[in-house]
């Protein structure tokens, strides 16, 4: 998979030259017109990458890029449900423009992912913050510097910000991107043994991992 932004002139040739060699193009990191999006879908881009976020803190109310890869049917958006990349009521508008349908969960967890709060230097993004809630941005701003939560986090999440099932949610983290990695994420008869088992409540604000199983081998038991 390649991310680009689609706003140079040579986009749509080189979207459909990686689309032929079987690359998933996404489109991200963008400050590209409503045109260009389009013209990206029809040229073979299928993903837009943590739609909503790596963009400018101010837009044009409309229109805009955002609400053009929301309206383009061609277009599977990914979403970081963290409670911090996205409120509440943004997830749930996005989802619903989306459907469940075209709707992936990601992470985007970032190298301090996990560590314990307090600041830290970093290469890109000089002095970082790490907060008790996951969230990890630059110190003394509203800016994030990454997501500083795991998928299993995010899944749980997204059910109280969207007000999903913990069913829809999973569709969200499993069969839906398996659309993108020759149809893995089900759990049929003949597929691939990818499992993971947990723990969860309503309320919870992380899946509880047990046991992970690889292609029917099991890597983690806790």
């Amino acid at each position: 998979m390649v991310t680009l932004s689609p706003e140079y002139p040579e986009a749509p040739a080189y979207i459909a030259a990686l689309a032929a060699r079987g690359v998933h193009v996404a489109i991200g990191h963008t400050a590209a017109t409503p045109q260009e999006v389009h013209a990206a879908a029809e040229a073979g881009a299928v993903l837009s990458t943590h739609l909503g976020n790596g963009a400018a803190a101010s837009l044009p109310r409309h229109p805009n890029f955002i609400w053009a890869q929301l309206a383009d049917d061609r277009l599977t958006a990914s979403f970081i449900a963290d409670g911090h990349h996205l409120p509440a009521d943004t997830l749930k508008a996005m989802l619903r423009a989306k459907s469940l349908d075209r709707a992936v969960l990601v992470s985007d967890a970032v190298k301090l992912a996990g560590m314990p709060p307090g600041l830290y230097e970093q290469v890109i993004g000089g002095k970082v913050e790490v907060t008790a809630e996951g969230r990890v941005g630059i110190a003394g701003t509203p800016y994030l510097a990454g997501a500083g939560l795991p998928l299993c986090a995010n899944i749980a999440i997204a059910t109280e910000l969207a007000g999903l099932s913990l069913a829809e949610a999973l569709r969200l983290a499993t069969i839906n991107p398996g659309r993108f990695a020759s149809g893995r994420g089900r759990l049929e008869i003949g597929q691939r043994a990818d499992l993971v088992t947990f723990d969860w409540a309503p309320g919870d604000r992380r899946l509880a991992i047990r046991d992970v199983w690889l292609a029917g081998e099991r890597i983690v038991s806790q």
